[in-house]
């Protein structure tokens, strides 16, 4: 194995990663830096193409097995302070290719989805992808307006659950078109007369649940859409649920 060592912000390699940190950088050069040990770990796991591994200390690579094609680089605690989106960083990254935003609808829609309709909040984005990844569904649409699929934050919040699952982008009212002709069943989260409560949902093995924006909730248009709506009844006093614990309660009833 070739290591080559990195010790000033200002090498080029370095230059790189930190524009990374970016959606321009990232599409530029369609790739994308992971950090922490356990996203590293779950990347190497589940044979993810590793370009480029950096760590602060050479022992770490006796825990990290790579392959002959990835480069290898040892970098100063700096460097690594300068190209992590954390305060106190863990001295292991890699960097992974992009491919595409996996815009292009697949041609089978069988399963359990989750649609992000504007959701913001990388923590929560993260919630929902490890939550939809422990209940088993086939995958997750990143909607228009919701985060950005290799953001750092939504990265290091997904804790690995986006090797585990289909991970995709687009308008969502294409996608529920999708489901339509594929005799999936779409269901959208609202508070009116049309909406049924959570408690009268039968599980099933197919669906497409659609959650929305953290303040607005779901578009307007995509509700007028859906096969149906749902709420989930509350006996406190609480105005609503966070989008990411409302996920998790739907998710559990719907899956059979």
């Amino acid at each position: 194995m070739n290591i080559e060592r990195i010790t000033s912000n200002q090498n080029n390699r370095v230059k790189e990663w930190t524009k990374m940190q970016s959606k321009k950088g990232r599409v530029k050069s369609g790739q994308y830096v992971i950090e922490g040990w356990h996203i590293v770990d779950e990347a190497i796991r589940h044979r993810q193409a590793i370009k480029q591994l950096m760590v602060e200390d050479e022992s770490y690579l006796g825990d990290l097995p790579v392959d002959d094609a990835t480069e290898v680089f040892l970098i100063t605690p700096e460097i690594a302070k300068h190209i992590s989106s954390t305060e106190t960083p863990q001295g292991v990254f890699a960097v992974l290719n992009t491919a595409d935003y996996h815009e292009q609808i697949p041609n089978d829609l069988r399963g359990a989805w989750l649609l992000l309709d504007n959701i913001q909040d990388p923590g929560n984005i993260g919630t929902m992808v490890r939550t939809a990844d422990a209940a088993g569904l086939n995958g997750i649409v990143f909607g228009k307006g919701s985060a950005d699929l290799y953001n750092p934050k939504v990265v290091r919040s997904m804790q690995g659950s986006q090797f585990h699952m289909q991970l995709f982008t687009g308008d969502i009212l294409e996608w529920m078109a999708a489901f339509k002709a594929a005799g999936v069943k779409t269901y959208g989260t609202e508070l009116n007369d049309q909406a049924i409560s959570y408690y009268d949902i039968t599980p099933t093995k197919q669906f497409a649940l659609i959650m929305g924006n953290e303040g607005n909730g779901v578009d307007p248009r995509i509700l007028e859409k859906t096969d149906q709506n749902l709420y989930i009844p509350m006996n406190g006093e609480a105005e609503s649920l966070n989008v990411a614990v409302a996920t998790g309660v739907l998710l559990f009833k719907f899956v059979k």
